[in-house]
């Protein structure tokens, strides 16, 4: 393993004696195991969001708390791929502040909608992700430069809302555009996590201001999300497509699942 992961590794488990209780243990398991899937192939919030709701914490604060915690995880990622060099600072600003914009859009439309309308929309888009990604049967294993000389922003930006506004599948949805934009499935999870920080960034200043946060809660939920992120993209070249497209499917079915029940 890399020294510097190592380090950093080392470094946050440390943090947990600042502020050792029951719950913060809880939730920096939750974030490991949240954030190691998500990375991956993105649900995180099917373990995120209910696991906090089952230890007494309310919606509003869990939302809140899964904002920055995903935010803070896709930044410790940006800087590991920035080390690594599998990224480009200047070529990624664009994408981070389009995402920005995007997750405060969607945050403040998510204001004036309902819950209910929202779990129509995700049940929708997640129904046409499982087309996509069963459709599609071979994956990219080399990038097609050629393919990225245009890229469409608008489909980014929506996804961004869609995360800043309420997020079940959102990483998915991201993993499949690029995907279908002749990524491989390794950059495409690399993008994805540029992507998510610039929505929750946004999706998180709107939250901020509700006065929904609570700190010992969102330090505990990063510290583990950073652990399980980075752990994520270190096994990340060493899964064979197969099973990376089996695990995606499963991930769409499960948050099909969780909004079908949401919305009967």
């Amino acid at each position: 393993m890399n020294k510097m992961i190592m380090l950093l590794l080392f470094v946050l488990l440390s943090l947990v004696g600042l502020f050792y209780t029951n719950i913060s243990l809880t939730l920096i398991c939750i974030g490991m195991v949240a954030a190691f899937i998500g990375t991956l192939a993105g649900g995180g919030g099917l373990i995120t969001l209910p696991a906090m709701m089952l230890v007494g914490i309310p919606i509003q604060t869990s939302i809140a708390t899964n904002k920055f915690s995903t935010g803070i995880s896709s930044l410790s990622s940006i800087f590991y791929l920035l080390y690594q060099k599998e990224l480009h600072l200047t070529s990624i600003i664009k994408y981070i502040a389009l995402a920005i914009v995007g997750g405060i859009c969607g945050s403040l439309l998510a204001v004036s909608l309902s819950e209910q309308t929202m779990n129509y929309m995700a049940c929708v888009l997640l129904l046409l992700a499982l087309v996509v990604t069963l459709k599609n049967k071979a994956w990219t294993e080399v990038s097609d430069s050629l393919e990225h000389q245009a890229p469409h922003f608008w489909q980014p930006f929506f996804i961004a809302m869609y995360d800043g506004g309420f997020g079940p599948g959102s990483s998915t949805f991201s993993i499949l555009h690029y995907l279908r934009t002749h990524h491989t499935y390794i950059k495409a999870v690399q993008l994805t996590r540029v992507l998510l920080f610039g929505s929750c960034t946004g999706a998180f200043i709107v939250f901020y201001h509700t006065g929904f946060i609570q700190w010992h809660y969102a330090i505990a939920m990063a510290i583990g999300s950073i652990i399980g992120s980075q752990l994520g993209l270190i096994v990340l070249p060493y899964i064979p497509l197969k099973i990376a497209k089996t695990l995606l499917t499963l991930i769409i079915i499960l948050l099909l699942v969780q909004v079908t029940l949401k919305i009967i």
